[in-house]
């Protein structure tokens, strides 16, 4: 019989004087700009690799590594780990904490050195999965981006700061249901996977953060409409969300009559508000936009 192969070293996770000796080395001092809080718990980063089911097969992309904490759990299970940092010393310093600590498993690890939101291509095979911590001002758009630019990624699990969670998972009717909510639920099943304490974290962030697990939709939305076209609906609607709908979408359609029409011609009420609709429901609205109003539109101006 042949042997397993190594597994990593029971320390080779970063702890809490890990974490502070290597920020110490490299002259990093966490930035509220960037919204770096690195984790210094070896049992949560584990807590959540095993949350976002990474298997043995995965190749997992992970947005803002850090100082390398989950990038370390994640390469333990995972067939390969493609890290996207935008800090020049962080991005600098990654692959040597790589090879120091998972020597058996560096060459399972990439860097790409860029702002998440222009990455277009990673190297390597498609990622099949998304795990990150992400910072509190770019975590949704950034979500999005990556959603959208790698159709192969199936599972997602980030963590966010815990309001930002509420909003992504929320279902239709509730108060915080608003455009992160749609989005993300057209490419994906939504809800929350955890909370995570605010101990775990250096420097300890005055706020709590929350685990937020999306699977791919297995088909997409039905829907003529294209995503760009289904998002503007989603936009205008909630731009007013005091408002009706009929109100909220003139601007949109072209004008009140127009969005009543293209509204009752998606089977959904005028008086309605954009809290209370689906997703599919906004599709059914962008499909009928240009039939109802088109003799609205005015001409544009040069």
């Amino acid at each position: 019989m042949s042997s397993p192969a190594p597994s990593p070293a029971p320390d080779a996770l970063l702890g809490p004087a890990d974490v502070r000796e290597l920020a110490a080395a490299l002259g990093v001092r966490p930035t509220k700009q960037r919204g770096q809080n690195f984790v210094i718990d070896a049992n949560t980063v584990r807590r959540i690799v095993r949350t976002a089911e990474v298997r043995p097969d995965d190749v997992v992309v992970e947005v803002g590594p850090g100082l390398g904490s989950l990038t370390l759990a994640l390469l333990e299970v995972a067939d390969r780990v493609t890290a996207v940092e935008i800090d020049d010393v962080l991005a600098a310093a990654l692959p040597a904490t790589i090879a120091a600590r998972m020597p058996e498993r560096a060459e399972r690890f990439a860097l790409v050195h860029s702002d998440a939101m222009h990455v277009r291509e990673l190297p390597g095979p498609a990622p099949t999965a998304l795990v990150a911590n992400l910072p509190y001002n770019v975590a949704v758009p950034v979500l999005l981006h990556m959603l959208e630019t790698f159709p192969g990624i199936e599972r997602t699990l980030v963590m966010v700061q815990s309001e930002v969670a509420d909003r992504l998972a929320a279902p239709p009717g509730s108060k915080v249901y608003g455009v992160p909510s749609v989005k993300a639920n057209w490419y994906a099943e939504v809800k929350r996977a955890g909370a995570i304490g605010r101990t775990v974290f250096w420097p300890a962030p005055n706020v709590d953060s929350g685990l937020v697990s999306l699977v791919r939709r297995s088909e997409p939305v039905r829907t003529a409409a294209s995503r760009q076209e289904v998002f503007a609906v989603v936009d205008a609607a909630f731009a007013q969300r005091r408002k009706t709908l009929r109100a909220a979408l003139a601007g949109w359609a072209g004008s009140a009559a127009a969005a009543e029409a293209a509204l009752v011609a998606a089977g959904v009420s005028p008086q309605a508000r954009g809290e209370s609709l689906t997703v599919e429901e906004f599709a059914r609205i962008a499909e009928h936009r240009s039939a109802a109003g088109t003799e609205h539109e005015e001409p544009v101006q040069s």
